[in-house]
């Protein structure tokens, strides 16, 4: 019995290093407060190695500017354990042959990917409708949404078929309460999210598994006290999410444990509620 007990316990044990061995590549990994530096960083101490892709040109045109890369790629290297290594590019994604160019440097340095994280993101240079031009709809189909589908693109013809692996867009909640102002933004996002489960079915026989995840409002470092004292009553946990957030959610998807997943959009936002205080 007692053996039994072991063999059971050490079956469905959590294995603290479920990426050891593999290879994973995250996009827009520019900044120590944002998403993807966080999920790079989760994805190392996971045991992986890391493909970190960069665009500081985005950020310095941001209200938060750029920061310094090599700390960035410092951070996520901190967290590798044992042989793992990183690498990293900078590309600009949203030129037409920056994804292929992207993956074919990724696997040229590993050997392989066996995970591609979709985290890059164009702010700003948005509007509502009626402030919209062809040149604003343009840039943000090109970076939110025609990048993501070429880097899927690419890494499924570089992937060996049935082999395990997984592919990861992230949306944005478009399609849970409205984004003011944001109407070029909220649209290429919302074309990830339309055609997740397309994708997944297209791809489930190559053993490759597609999932988009909408991280919710994060504090990246752009809440500021009066942004959060406006919308302090829609999060019923009493805070802003944090980067490390949608890092675990993301990262827990390219492991084994989530191997019967595909086809989803997943949100992560603490319970946050979409509706404004009267008056407000």
């Amino acid at each position: 019995m007692e053996a039994m007990d072991a063999e059971r316990r050490d079956r469905l044990a959590r294995d603290p290093l479920p990426l050891l061995g593999r290879t994973i590549l995250v996009t827009g990994v520019s900044r120590r407060a944002g998403i993807g530096y966080a999920t790079a960083c989760r994805l190392a101490a996971y045991g992986a190695s890391v493909f970190c892709h960069h665009y500081s040109p985005h950020d310095q045109e941001q209200p938060w500017g750029a920061d310094d890369l090599n700390a960035v790629l410092d951070g996520v290297r901190a967290h590798l354990v044992g042989d793992a290594r990183i690498a990293d590019l900078h590309s600009d994604l949203s030129e037409a042959e920056a994804p292929d160019n992207l993956i074919a440097s990724a696997v040229e340095e590993f050997g392989a990917v066996d995970a591609l994280i979709c985290n890059q993101a164009l702010s700003g240079s948005d509007g509502a409708l009626g402030d919209l031009s062809a040149a604003e709809l343009d840039r943000h189909w090109a970076v939110n949404a025609r990048a993501s589908v070429l880097l899927a693109q690419a890494f499924a013809q570089h992937h060996v078929p049935g082999a395990p692996a997984s592919i990861v867009f992230l949306t944005s909640g478009q399609g849970l309460g409205p984004m003011p102002g944001e109407v070029a933004y909220a649209a290429a996002k919302a074309a990830l999210a339309g055609i997740t489960v397309t994708l997944a079915d297209q791809l489930a026989d190559e053993g490759i598994r597609v999932n988009t995840v909408n991280p919710g409002p994060v504090d990246t470092g752009y809440v500021t006290k009066e942004t959060w004292r406006t919308v302090a009553p829609m999060f019923p946990l009493g805070r802003y999410g944090a980067p490390d957030d949608p890092a675990r959610l993301i990262s827990w998807l390219v492991t084994d444990e989530a191997e019967w997943i595909t086809g989803q959009i997943i949100n992560t936002e603490g319970g946050f509620g979409r509706w404004r205080p009267r008056g407000s």
